[in-house]
């Protein structure tokens, strides 16, 4: 039987190693990335059944990750990595469109479900449209981001959550969550200055 590929991104060695160690005994075949933009490029580029993420890192942060793979292969499950720290931030990846997470420090019967879960999961589970759907909705998202500074205080340190009340997929939540100027205006066309300051903003902030 073939065996399941695993792509791991996370730039701390030793939890490279940690991961490594648990799935290879579980018979996954496993490649490890330090670099999250080497992850990314691996991750676009070869054949894996699942990635795992840390979910802050200093080149590429694991929400643009996730946003990235789910565009170019939204059928490949995502798992994000987290600490105490960031488990909000992987509770916002799951409605984002993440499979599942993992709080460090993990034991090796956690992990190996987690990713046994996800990649049972994934196989049951139509992925979402990456495409544009609701284009009034993220208008009115949009307009309101440009006047409301108390809306974009719950953006960013809300996430998912300070969108609840719009018709919105998890691919559209993301892109407006990552500040994706280039996506969201090849489908809306150009945006305000004031639309793309609230987004620009988006690329350089720590995500909640």
């Amino acid at each position: 039987m073939k065996k399941q590929r695993v792509l791991v991104i996370d730039d701390e060695q030793i939890v490279l190693d940690s991961v490594k160690k648990i799935l290879a005994s579980e018979n996954y075949e496993i490649d490890l990335a330090q670099s999250s933009r080497q992850g990314l490029e691996w991750a676009m580029g070869r054949d894996y059944d699942i990635v795992l993420s840390d979910i802050r890192m200093p080149e590429i942060g694991g929400m643009r990750i996730l946003r990235e793979i789910k565009r170019s292969k939204p059928a490949l499950p995502v798992v994000i990595i987290t600490g105490y720290a960031t488990v909000q931030s992987a509770v916002q990846a799951m409605k984002l469109g993440a499979e599942n997470y993992i709080e460090k420090p993990f034991t090796p019967d956690t992990l190996a479900e987690a990713v046994k879960k996800a990649l049972a999961k994934a196989q049951t589970r139509e992925p979402e449209p990456q495409e544009l759907i609701h284009r009034e909705e993220m208008i009115r998202v949009l307009e309101r981001a440009a006047v409301d500074n108390g809306f974009v205080a719950d953006l960013f340190y809300k996430g998912a959550d300070a969108l609840e009340q719009y018709s919105l997929t998890g691919p559209e939540k993301l892109a407006l969550l990552t500040g994706d100027i280039q996506w969201i205006e090849s489908f809306i066309g150009p945006l305000t200055p004031t639309q793309k300051r609230w987004l620009e903003q988006r690329l350089s902030a720590e995500i909640w």
